[in-house]
């Protein structure tokens, strides 16, 4: 018995060829410019403790696998630390390019559940990790107050953060609603 090779094809469907020009319109202008030489899967930090392969996520944006892009949880294992950038031959800004395709995956309903959790919790704290109550007793037993001058302990600049994120459409977003006037990337 021998082993075959298979070859996956991409059904035409699949792909939207105005995507990549939707990255590059919000900022990833180089990205064409890619060779595909992997410095940048090569250098990640992620990429050495996880399967992510920014290389492979940036050549199926290229190729216009916009569904696959945009759902796949590889996109948000990015830490956005730019070293993919400092590295690229071709001086192509992938974080920027990641950032705009995670915020591309979040207008399409596309989040890590993690995310979510972290981002309920800025919408109504103020803070994407808030403070429990075993961090007040570890300020209280350091002399600190129980909480800091923060959104824990000022309601007025909490509303005013939640209003931040109501008016630049992050709260709908978060809460899963169509974001009034975003159009179908």
């Amino acid at each position: 018995m021998t082993d075959s090779i298979s070859r996956e094809t991409i059904d035409s469907e699949d792909i939207d060829t105005e995507f990549v020009d939707k990255i590059v319109e919000a900022g990833a202008d180089r990205i064409r410019t890619c060779i595909q030489c992997g410095t940048c899967s090569s250098v990640c930090p992620s990429g050495r403790r996880t399967a992510f392969r920014t290389r492979e996520l940036i050549r199926k944006a290229l190729l216009g696998l916009k569904d696959e892009v945009l759902s796949s949880p590889d996109l948000w294992l990015c830490a956005t630390c730019y070293t993919c950038l400092e590295r690229c031959p071709r001086q192509i800004k992938v974080t920027d390019a990641i950032i705009i395709m995670r915020n591309m995956a979040v207008h399409h309903g596309f989040m890590l559940p993690q995310h979510k959790k972290a981002s309920q919790k800025l919408l109504s704290t103020g803070h994407a990790v808030p403070i429990d109550d075993a961090n007040r007793e570890i300020r209280r037993d350091l002399g600190l107050e129980e909480l800091p001058p923060t959104t824990h302990s000022n309601k007025k600049a909490l509303s005013q953060v939640q209003e931040i994120m109501k008016r630049t459409g992050f709260k709908e977003l978060i809460e899963g609603q169509k974001v009034e006037g975003a159009n179908d990337d």
